[in-house]
């Protein structure tokens, strides 16, 4: 056996799916064995690779152990010459596998090798070749100075930015997404060091092989993708945490005394620092628009009352200062709440939420005034003026957000992109009713076939003026019929176009298109798999809603309410008020409850309505089902 092939799968399903298409496409020309590791996923990832891939040697975790653990389990298995460690979220050349083994082969001290990445958008990735992480490497790396100086030998050692990286070169760290390495050197130095859960295991591994007398190489021959963003969000506090963690592990291991001590000492440094900077960026993020509503609506309303007192009663002193301190802040919480209750901050691009909200508060307002006291009821007009106000203010901040982030004044005005798909007649067939299944918003334009032969009447062309075709049409996104397209090919179309236009892949007998455009989030799927309701934020937020004020309504009627829920302990009551219970949610005893989106347990399940028992488990699984 020349080459094993491990790839460790943790809940990306669909991106596992076309992995193992293409590996198999490339084992054609390598005598290869493939390993898939599954550290206990929840997404059907195991009964996919069992009836799609049975070829495949599946270890089935019950829990999830770690990449390092996971690997060492399939290394210890493995029959090749050369094992490769591959990432799931990959796509790899037919002639990947080729290529590299016969670098490695022409090249007895090597003992590892990387390859040429691009992401999703067919951007290249830097991490591709890398250089140890000495501490001036690291303290360039985490505060900056690689980014600033991208291409200095001196500043941007770690991702070794000096190197040109459409030529191979002998580099010091290989990126874990794709790891070949020689089997003989992995039982020399050891195998993975299992004191990293995730990230760092590569680098340390590197540090081992050179230190060993081998060398690690770059291979810009073949060119694989990864998508990235699938296992933990670059932009998250969690990603901070375990990555500096990984280095800090890194650093104990291998450097001693002082040196140790003051790389350590950098590196807890840097994970403040960054996850202060984390933490910040995401809080604006989260907060901009409220922000910016808050400041508009009071600063409104602080102008209107000035008009008002002027205009109207002819006095500017009118009012007293309890309508600066009260009333501006009742005023404007109480129509931000209502906006952020109507979804009005989970969808930037949309108007009808906000106004939606703006017009509910407006009404929960009027309620409230007349149960305030005498010297807080400031006019009424103030209301209604300051209504119309708010009304115009979270329309404006929505449009001034478009436009800084879109360039356009088009809010609310989805226009579909223009896609084309790339492939034979059945497979462009095949595409076209996965996208209408899946009620895909998109202008499909036309089709582009592998060779000039037409089929439909929307044939654009053939493939190779699809970039006269991109232009000419305008496209937006590409969807590629892996089947019918190498993967060579379709790297070398991304490379070239770059990221202003979006693609997609079809793998061969796959219900799912797949692609990423952005290596710092979650790939984007065109898919018919069911999309629960239950995990929209706006539906969480309103059953979070309703478990709150039925609790204190319970309560406030408490002698009907414990006549009306009698078997209902009070201690329940108030968990649900806490927000460890809710009043409805999933029967506990239907099957396989940990494929269905995570809630809180419930005090009540649909049978409930029933007049009868349920006990079959398929039945109660069905109803949790209908109910997510």
């Amino acid at each position: 056996m020349k080459l094993s092939v491990i790839i460790v799968n943790y809940n990306v399903r669909y991106f596992l799916e076309q992995a193992l298409l293409s590996a198999f496409k490339a084992a054609n020309r390598v005598p290869t064995e493939i390993f898939v590791v599954d550290n206990n996923s929840a997404d059907d990832s195991v009964r996919m690779v069992r009836e799609r891939f049975p070829e495949v040697i599946l270890i089935e975790n019950k829990d999830n152990p770690g990449f390092s653990i996971a690997n060492n389990q399939a290394i210890r298995l493995a029959k090749g010459e050369y094992v490769l460690l591959l990432n799931p979220d990959t796509v790899v050349d037919e002639d990947t596998f080729e290529k590299c083994v016969a670098y490695m082969d022409a090249r007895l001290d090597s003992g590892g090798l990387g390859v040429k990445m691009i992401d999703g958008s067919g951007t290249f990735l830097p991490e591709s070749k890398r250089g140890f992480p000495t501490p001036f490497v690291a303290f360039c790396k985490a505060f900056g100075l690689s980014k600033i100086f991208p291409q200095s030998r001196l500043f941007n050692r770690y991702h070794l930015g000096y190197l040109d990286k459409d030529k191979n070169h002998e580099i010091e760290v290989m990126a874990g997404a794709f790891m070949m390495l020689r089997k003989s050197v992995l039982d020399k130095i050891g195998w993975l060091d299992e004191a990293f859960f995730m990230y760092g295991e590569d680098i340390d591994l590197s540090y081992r092989i050179v230190k060993a007398g081998y060398t690690n190489h770059y291979l810009a021959d073949t060119t694989i993708i990864h998508y990235k963003g699938e296992s933990t969000k670059k932009g998250s506090l969690n990603y901070v945490r375990v990555f500096y963690q990984a280095m800090i592990i890194f650093a104990k291991k291998h450097f001693q005394g002082r040196q140790g001590r003051l790389f350590v000492f950098m590196l807890r440094v840097a994970i403040y620092i960054r996850a202060a900077l984390t933490l910040c960026l995401n809080i604006l993020t989260r907060t901009a628009l409220p922000l910016f509503d808050g400041l508009l609506i009071s600063s409104g309303l602080f102008v209107l009352k000035n008009i008002w007192a002027t205009n109207y009663y002819k006095d500017p002193d009118y009012f007293d200062d309890s309508f600066l301190w009260f009333n501006i802040p009742l005023y404007t919480a109480i129509w931000m709440f209502a906006v952020y209750f109507s979804g009005g901050y989970d969808i930037r691009d949309s108007l009808r939420r906000p106004i939606r909200g703006v017009f509910v508060g407006t009404i929960f307002l009027a309620a409230v005034y007349g149960f305030l006291d005498m010297q807080y009821r400031s006019s009424r007009a103030l209301i209604v003026l300051g209504a119309f106000w708010a009304f115009f203010s979270v329309i404006l901040s929505r449009v001034l957000f478009h436009f800084y982030e879109h360039k356009n004044l088009n809010i609310g005005q989805k226009k579909p992109g223009n896609l084309i798909v790339v492939g034979t007649e059945s497979e462009v067939e095949r595409s076209l009713k996965l996208l209408r299944k899946a009620e895909v918003n998109k202008n499909v334009i036309g089709v582009v076939s592998p060779d000039s032969k037409y089929f439909t009447e929307k044939h654009l062309g053939p493939f190779d003026r699809l970039d006269e075709i991109v232009k000419i049409y305008k496209v937006d996104e590409i969807i590629f019929c892996s089947k019918d397209i190498p993967s060579h090919d379709i790297m070398s179309v991304m490379g070239r176009m770059g990221s202003d236009v979006k693609y997609k892949i079809l793998p061969e007998n796959s219900l799912s298109i797949i692609g990423s455009h952005s290596k710092n989030t979650s790939g984007q799927l065109y898919t018919i798999d069911i999309e629960y309701k239950i995990n929209d934020s706006l539906n969480q937020r309103n059953k979070r809603l309703t478990d709150f004020l039925f609790s204190i309504a319970w309560l406030l009627f408490l002698p009907l309410g414990f006549f009306l829920l009698r078997k209902i302990p009070i201690r329940d009551v108030f968990s649900v008020m806490l927000g460890k219970k809710s009043w409805v949610g999933y029967h506990p005893n239907g099957r396989n409850l940990d494929t269905l989106p995570k809630i809180r347990p419930a005090i009540l399940n649909p049978t409930d309505s029933f007049n009868w028992t349920i006990e079959d488990t398929a039945t109660l699984q069905r109803l949790n089902f209908h109910y997510a």
